[in-house]
């Protein structure tokens, strides 16, 4: 089986990249994040007419998450948000495939150490935390957690770690919600099979960064023990990066035997 994340900023804009990666890209599971579309438009009928059953959780203009996935979804199985954590954003969407558990997120972006949405981030990392506690316990372990956390975990993932030292998206605090994460019995399935790389999935569209390969790697596959044996590969593709129009995320793929 594949999994893949991608964050397509805009899936109004995207759709038609979405269609052609998957025409290349069969996975069996797709979490999108950043869709920027209310509930009402977001395009099922596109998406099952290439194969692929829906589950989303969309919003206006900013935000919102979606799961695609080659089997059936059983609604009922389906959950959006943090349960008893309330949050006007959509950022989070969990549903059941086979026998695992996708949890598709998109991460609070933080904007600034001074910013009022920087301690909203570490009040949703901390709900997110919990709710990633109960998940791994439920589900013994065989929980797939994808999405764009906006955390780049290691200076390794910063094209220029002196210029994003405590800052946000590599601040102390973040990256140690990070590791509160493995700690419950996640794995970085990226880093199991490039210990040493410095990949990035994220680029800003200014000066050029794609080109330049000054990107952050903050768009991650997080892999429950349960399902660590079943690891077989992970990679960034950097393709659609460089399309036209694109998203300034690439994709992250994880392969489970």
């Amino acid at each position: 089986m594949e999994f893949a994340t991608w964050n397509v900023n805009s899936l109004k804009v995207r759709l038609p990249q979405v269609l052609d990666w998957l025409q290349n890209n069969p996975v069996d599971v797709l979490c999108l994040q950043e869709l920027k579309l209310d509930q009402e438009f977001f395009p099922q009928q596109a998406l099952e007419d290439a194969g692929y059953h829906c589950a989303w959780y969309g919003q206006k203009t900013y935000n919102g998450v979606a799961i695609l996935t080659r089997q059936p979804l059983k609604p009922e199985a389906v959950q959006s948000g943090i349960p008893e954590h309330e949050d006007p954003q959509r950022r989070v969407i969990a549903a059941t495939v086979g026998d695992l558990r996708v949890i598709c997120a998109y991460f609070v972006n933080g904007e600034a150490l001074d910013s009022a949405k920087y301690p909203y981030k570490l009040a949703w990392l901390a709900a997110l935390h919990g709710y990633l506690q109960q998940q791994l316990a439920q589900y013994d372990g065989r929980v797939v957690l994808l999405g764009d956390f906006n955390i780049a975990p290691d200076d390794l993932d910063v094209h220029d770690p002196l210029a994003w030292k405590d800052k946000v998206l590599c601040s102390e605090p973040e990256r140690a919600w990070f590791r509160r994460m493995i700690d419950l019995g996640f794995s970085d399935s990226f880093r199991l099979f490039h210990p040493q790389a410095p990949e990035y999935s994220w680029w800003d569209y200014r000066a050029a960064m794609f080109r330049r390969n000054l990107g952050m790697r903050i768009d991650h596959i997080l892999l429950g023990s349960g399902l660590l044996s079943r690891a077989t590969d992970c990679r960034i593709d950097k393709t659609p990066r460089g399309w036209e129009r694109p998203s300034d995320h690439a994709p992250v793929v994880l392969t489970l035997d």
